[in-house]
């Protein structure tokens, strides 16, 4: 294989710094002269790209914030646009994020530019009409669900290409790192998500159960972006209640169970094999756009990848604490329960595992474009 090759990778989260640091890594042992310019964050520059704009300055989360940032949306599209154009890459690859990416996309194949999409966004789930555009647009579609491959070939006649899932290599490279204790007594992690309005509506639920667990030590993953006094203000009243920062693989590993809020959350903790219970609850009137606009019959992609309820989903009024109590009591007493929840989670590791190291595979699809293969 020919090196030298000129890479332009863009990702607008946190998570896809992650993979894309990843894929940078596994690039450069195909490539080792590759030149690699990148819309990341900390992670994919120290992997050896050059960051061109961080993602920090391109999450905008909700209707109301996204148009309150427009100008500032449309000035990084233009500028992203101009910056590709200078570099003139042999492949473009976008990483998830696809409010931004697809744009790209449909600019890019009017440039001629080959272009790889690593990391689908969520059709299957909803704005299923995407897909028609992505088809005519993207090069190479790489996904990391197994059921994303049938779902495009079935439904759009689209040949994917599966790579297995990036967070397989993440939480076993994590697992071999040296754990720090947080607490003397058994530990039940809560997850309760990242952005204070989820927070605000689903910690103190979680809470709830903590007085009828008192020899367990219940401990909060906190949001990097949200300050201790939140925390402390709903935590204040518990005896058995704590919070650690930046640490939640470490969390997971010596938790005997999770309260965990929907989202990559509930696919991480299950990888690290901590029984678990999903949580979600939004505004009521959010919840009822949700229901008819999301056509999925789970909300967890341990569920959703499985094709059945493997862990418990408590969604909005069934979200009680009442409810989580009681779930909660059979993941760590009930034999039977968690026998069977190992056996799924190791069905779950295995699927997402199938064809090896995740980011090792995107990038030999990857490279191979940038040299004008298929």
């Amino acid at each position: 294989m020919s090196t030298g090759k000129k890479y332009y990778l863009i990702a607008g989260e946190a998570s896809g710094d992650l993979h894309g640091s990843n894929l940078i890594r596994e690039l450069r042992q195909l490539d080792t002269n590759a030149d690699i310019r990148c819309w990341g964050g900390d992670k994919m520059e120290a992997a050896g790209a050059t960051l061109v704009k961080h993602y920090r300055d391109l999450a905008f989360m909700g209707f109301t914030e996204v148009l309150m940032n427009l100008r500032t949306i449309f000035r990084n599209l233009a500028f992203c646009k101009e910056d590709i154009l200078a570099f003139k890459p042999d492949v473009l690859v976008l990483i998830d994020y696809p409010g931004f990416n697809l744009r790209i996309a449909k600019w890019a194949k009017q440039q001629g530019i080959r272009i790889v999409y690593y990391i689908s966004p969520q059709v299957w789930a909803w704005k299923e009409g995407r897909v028609k555009m992505m088809k005519q647009c993207i090069d190479k579609m790489l996904v990391i669900l197994p059921f994303e491959k049938d779902y495009y070939r079935d439904r759009w006649n689209w040949d994917v290409t599966y790579v297995g899932h990036p967070l397989v290599e993440v939480i076993e490279k994590a697992q071999a790192a040296p754990l720090p204790s947080f607490s003397e007594k058994p530990v039940i992690a809560l997850l309760p998500g990242s952005r204070k309005q989820e927070i605000s509506k689903k910690l103190p639920i979680m809470l709830g159960v903590c007085r009828h667990f008192p020899d367990y030590q219940f401990i909060v993953a906190r949001a990097p972006g949200v300050e201790d006094s939140f925390y402390d203000a709903l935590i204040q009243d518990y005896n058995n209640v704590s919070y650690v920062t930046n640490q939640t693989y470490d969390l997971l590993r010596q938790s005997k169970a999770a309260l965990v809020t929907s989202g990559t959350a509930t696919l991480e903790t299950a990888l690290f094999a901590v029984p678990e219970v999903v949580c979600y609850k939004g505004s009521p009137i959010s919840y009822e756009i949700a229901k008819r606009v999301i056509k999925i019959k789970y909300i967890s992609l341990v569920n959703l990848i499985m094709d059945k309820l493997v862990v418990t989903e408590l969604i909005q009024h069934d979200l009680t604490t009442e409810n989580l109590k009681r779930e909660l009591g059979k993941l760590l007493n009930d034999e039977k329960t968690k026998e069977t929840l190992a056996a799924d989670y190791a069905a779950l590791k295995d699927l997402l595992s199938r064809g090896g190291n995740a980011s090792a595979k995107a990038a030999v699809h990857v490279a191979a474009m940038a040299n004008g293969e298929a």
